[in-house]
Order: structure tokens, then sequence, then C-alpha cells
């Protein structure tokens, strides 16, 4: 299949495919074509410019006029918990009333409420209730997604969550990475047997995990009154015997050292840092570990956000996820995301839309093939509605104005 786009208002990230990430003052610079051409051949971009130097032998199936409208590389949401069942509104309201996120989680709620719902829930009520979900960001421009496990805590549990996340890659055309996250909280059956629990995400989980190839990556919850620093290194350091590359919650809550073991272990991202000191921003200078912040996380539980500005001063590159799960974030909507990453953490406009487009393919190790516009990688795009500029994208925080997504070059409906 052959498609043209013609007449974009203006072309976002454009780049040479071997840029994978951008750090530092780098962020700040958002490559564009104005008036461009987008030509896509066989699901992957095969060539771009503009409308002035635009070849005439195309001969394209389908053309497009994109008249006063933007193109840019679909949102890539790095740090997702989609696969969930039911939800948490009661944690909700409980807040409102003046409960913390770790009071609701000490009285038996947060992550232990929701893995109590999902372990009564069948493999296929999760599937149908975790497409839906799966849709809805597609719909809101969202073209490679990582989703974790997590809310299993037993061992049918978290290979059900798994499975569910490989039956939606293999049922939609979306990049899909999993993550295991069997260390996301004690169970209650395990309270007083931490050791116990770990030995069965080492010894029972993780094997099967394996040898089923369910997961591409393994996370632990690094945080006071969730796993230390000792447990969150043993746990990568199965993962990583287990072929499963360390994706690490860290710096949430307070900072106890996690960052400093997950970069010592090669971890591809460090996921939160809500809370952030001076040696946690000098540990991951000049690393290979993408911190990832998530603002709609802060946003909805009305913690401290991410510290962009003096991270991305330090040479640091970010990203920008959603964290879309029912206790936390409940909502993977990217453009969202970016807009308040402008009104709260202060980023450019262009520093945002690079944190949620390459620097989180990055984050899921697919910057090779997404995040950009450049020849050879995957057709993934939005189109956005007319809009004055690409600043009207985080500006208009309220209004829907993605057009259509486009996966692997088909629009989806």
């Amino acid at each position: 299949m052959k498609t043209l786009i013609i007449n974009i208002k203006e072309l976002l990230q454009v780049r040479d495919s071997s840029v994978l990430k951008v750090s530092g003052v780098e962020m700040a610079v958002l490559p564009t074509i104005k008036n461009a051409y987008l030509f896509i051949q066989n699901g992957l971009i095969a060539d771009f410019g503009s409308m002035e130097d635009m070849p005439e032998d195309f001969n394209p199936e389908k053309c497009i006029d994109a008249d006063g409208k933007m193109v840019l590389p679909s949102w890539c949401d790095s740090h997702t918990h989609i696969v969930y069942a039911g939800n948490r509104e009661q944690e909700f309201v409980d807040r409102i009333n003046g409960l913390s996120y770790e009071e609701i989680a000490r009285r038996g709620g947060g992550i232990l409420n929701s893995a109590r719902k999902l372990n009564e829930t069948s493999q296929e009520e999760l599937y149908d209730q975790s497409k839906a979900r799966l849709e809805e960001i597609i719909r809101l421009g969202t073209g490679a997604v990582e989703i974790k496990s997590g809310y299993g805590l037993s061992l049918d549990g978290e290979l059900k969550m798994l499975r569910v996340i490989k039956q939606l890659s293999q049922n939609y055309p979306i990049t899909i990475k999993a993550t295991f996250l069997g260390a996301h909280a004690i169970p209650l059956e395990y309270q007083n047997n931490r050791k116990g629990y770990i030995d069965v995400i080492i010894n029972e989980m993780l094997p099967q995990i394996a040898e089923n190839k369910l997961a591409d990556f393994i996370d632990v919850f690094c945080e006071t009154g969730y796993f230390t620093v000792a447990e969150t290194e043993q746990i990568m350091e199965a993962g990583i015997r287990f072929g499963l590359k360390p994706k690490i919650h860290v710096n949430q809550f307070h900072s106890i050292g996690g960052i400093q073991a997950a970069i010592k272990h090669d971890a591809l991202s460090v996921d939160h840092l809500e809370v952030m000191t001076t040696k946690d921003i000098k540990a991951l200078t000049n690393t290979e570990t993408m911190p990832v912040a998530l603002p709609s996380c802060s946003y909805f539980l009305g913690i401290p956000y991410s510290p962009a500005r003096e991270m991305m001063a330090n040479g640091l590159p970010l990203a920008l996820a959603s964290d879309y799960n029912p206790g936390s974030s409940p909502s993977g909507n990217m453009n969202f995301v970016v807009s308040t990453a402008c009104i709260k953490m202060k980023m450019t406009p262009e520093e945002a839309i690079n944190a949620a487009t390459i620097n989180g393919a990055y984050a899921m190790g697919i910057s090779e093939t997404h995040g950009s516009i450049a020849i050879g990688k995957k057709a993934n795009f939005i189109i956005t509605k007319l809009v004055s500029s690409y600043y009207q994208l985080p500006y208009s925080f309220g209004s829907n104005l993605i057009e259509s997504t486009y996966i692997e070059g088909e629009i989806w409906t």
C-alpha cells in the first residue's frame, strides 16, 4: 500500500534514523518541515520533505490532503498498567476526604485492592476490559505502549495478566512491550514472610514467564513500604538471568538509592522520579538509563512533579509516560500528559513532544523503529485537526486535537 500525505502545515520530529534519544539542551530542538509531504510504503516511512521538492513519480494508491493540519510521530507511552480489573473510584473519594495514597495502601487498598479484583476476574473478562482501554489510547494518538503486570501478586494472577498482554499484542497492530512487575507489592498472605514472596517471584514466576516468552522487561517498585534496594537488586539480577532487562519504579515518594541500583544493573529506564536529589541527578549523568516522568500521576495524587528543568539543565534526557492505572493515574491520554508537562513541569512544547515521542520510544527499546519521522521507521503517526501551530496541542489541554492515528500506515478507526 502506497499512501501520500500532501500539504502538511508542519511535519514534526523529522530526524535521521540514527538519532535514538535527545538529552539536555537538545530537547529544546524539534526539527520540522513546513508545507511538507509524507510518503508511506508497505507500512514504513519511505520519503518526506518540502512540497516544492516532492517527486512526481510516487503513484500512490491513496492521497490525503492535510492542508492546515500537523503530522507528528504517534505518542510512545513507555509506562502503563492498563491490564487491570474494575476500578478504584472509592479510593479517589477517600483521598478527597483526606487519606493519603500511602494510608490507603496500609488499610489494604491500593495495589492490594487491585490484586484482589484481578484474581477474581476471568482472563476473558480481563481481556475485554483491557482492550477497551487500548483502543481508547490508540484513538488518542498512542502508537506504541508498554504494559506491566503487577496486579496478580500470585503465580496464576501474574501469568494471567501477561497472557492478556500477549493476546492484545497479537490482536492489535500497535507495538506493545510487556513488563513483569510481580514485585509491585507484598501480597497479604506474605506480609510476615517477605523472603517467601520474593522466592516465589524468582523461583516460580520467572521460569514460567521466560519459558513462555511473556515479558520483555522486569520491574520492581523500589520504595519505602514496598521493596528495599537490596530486594530490588536481587529481583533485577534474577530477571536479567532470565533475559529480562530492568525498568524500575523509583523515587515516587522517597529517594532511597533505587536509581543508583538501577543504573548499576543497566536498567533501560527509571520511572516516576517525583523526589530527586542532587545525588540522584548526578548518578544518571552520562548513563544509558532513561529517566521517565509521569506527570498525570502527580496531578491525580497531588504529589510533586519530576524536576524536569533541573534534570535537563544537568544534561539528562527525559521521557514522558501516562502511568495509566486504576489507582494513581486512571487515564492514558498522552495529550494531557504533554500538556501537564508544559503547564506544571515548565517544559517547552518542543521538550515535551521530544519526551513523548523519541525518548518514550527509547524507554521501550524501540527508538530504532519508532518515535520520529525518519526513512525506514514504522509509519506510526498522528494527523491533527486544524490547528494554528503545534503549540496549540499542549495549550488546548481540554480539547482533543487528534483527527486520526495511523499504525503502520493504516488509519485506526
